[in-house]
C-alpha cells in the first residue's frame, strides 16, 4: 500500500554508517529528513549529498535530523562518502542507511514487492524510483513526500524552505503563500474568525478577500 501525507512513517531497524538504528528512536523529538538514492557512486546523487552536507548545520538549527539511504551496503557508503568530500568539498557527517535487501525501499513504497531481496546486480535504472525525499515530524507522521527523476538534482534549498513553512504553520494558525520564504507575510487560515484574528494580531492584518487575509509572520 502506498504512503500518503499524514500517514505514520514506517519504523524500521537498519545498519547505517554510524551503526544500527531504530528509525523512530533515532528521530526522537526532532523533525527528520529521509532522502533516498538508487545506487552509490551515481553522479547526480553525489552532488546532492555534498550539498546536504553543506546545509546540515541549517537543518540542525531547525531541530531537524538528516539521514540518507541507498540500496547498496554500508561498506560501499564509506567509499562513496570519500568521493563526495573530494568532489563536493563537504564531509558527510549524517548517517547513511544501507539497504542491500531492499527492505526500507519497499517499506516506503519506493520499490515494488516483486523487486527481489538483494541490491546485488541491480543498476540505478532498476532503482529509479528510489529518489524520494520524506520530511517526518516529531509525531512520526509523514509531512512531505517529493519524488524526483534520475536526471534532475533535488533542490534542497526548497526542502529547507518547506521545513520552515511546516514548522511555522505547526505552531500558528497560518499558511504560507506561493514562493514564501522565512520573514515574508503569511495567510491567516479560513478557520480563524476575524474576531479571533483581531485578538491574535492587534497590529492588524490586510483583508484582500474574506478568505484571503495577510499578516506579518508570527514570531
Amino acid at each position: 500500500m502506498s504512503l500518503r501525507i499524514n500517514d505514520d512513517a514506517p519504523n524500521f531497524t537498519a545498519q547505517t554508517t554510524q551503526g544500527e538504528i531504530s528509525f523512530h528512536e533515532w528521530i526522537g523529538d526532532s523533525w527528520a529528513i529521509l532522502f533516498s538514492h538508487p545506487k552509490d557512486f551515481t553522479p547526480v546523487c553525489t552532488t546532492e549529498l555534498g550539498y546536504v552536507a553543506r546545509l546540515e548545520p541549517e537543518f540542525a538549527k531547525r531541530n531537524c535530523k538528516v539521514i540518507g539511504l541507498s540500496v547498496d551496503p554500508v561498506t560501499n557508503h564509506g567509499k562513496w562518502a570519500a568521493d563526495i568530500e573530494e568532489t563536493q568539498g563537504y564531509k558527510v557527517n549524517f548517517p547513511m542507511i544501507g539497504d542491500p535487501e531492499l527492505k526500507v525501499a519497499k517499506l516506503y513504497s519506493m520499490l515494488p514487492a516483486e523487486a527481489g531481496d538483494t541490491s546485488e546486480g541491480r543498476t540505478a535504472a532498476n532503482n529509479a524510483t528510489v529518489r524520494t525525499v520524506f520530511i517526518i515530524g516529531p509525531d512520526k507522521k509523514i509531512k512531505l513526500m517529493m519524488v524526483y527523476p534520475m536526471t534532475t538534482g533535488r533542490n534542497f534549498d526548497e526542502i529547507l524552505r518547506v521545513l520552515d513553512s511546516m514548522q511555522l504553520t505547526a505552531q500558528h494558525k497560518v499558511a504560507t503563500p506561493v514562493n514564501w520564504k522565512k520573514g515574508d507575510d503569511v495567510i491567516i487560515v479560513p478557520s480563524v474568525s476575524d474576531e479571533e484574528a483581531n485578538a491574535k494580531y492587534p497590529q492588524g492584518f490586510k483583508t484582500i478577500k474574506p478568505y484571503l487575509r495577510i499578516v506579518a509572520e508570527p514570531k
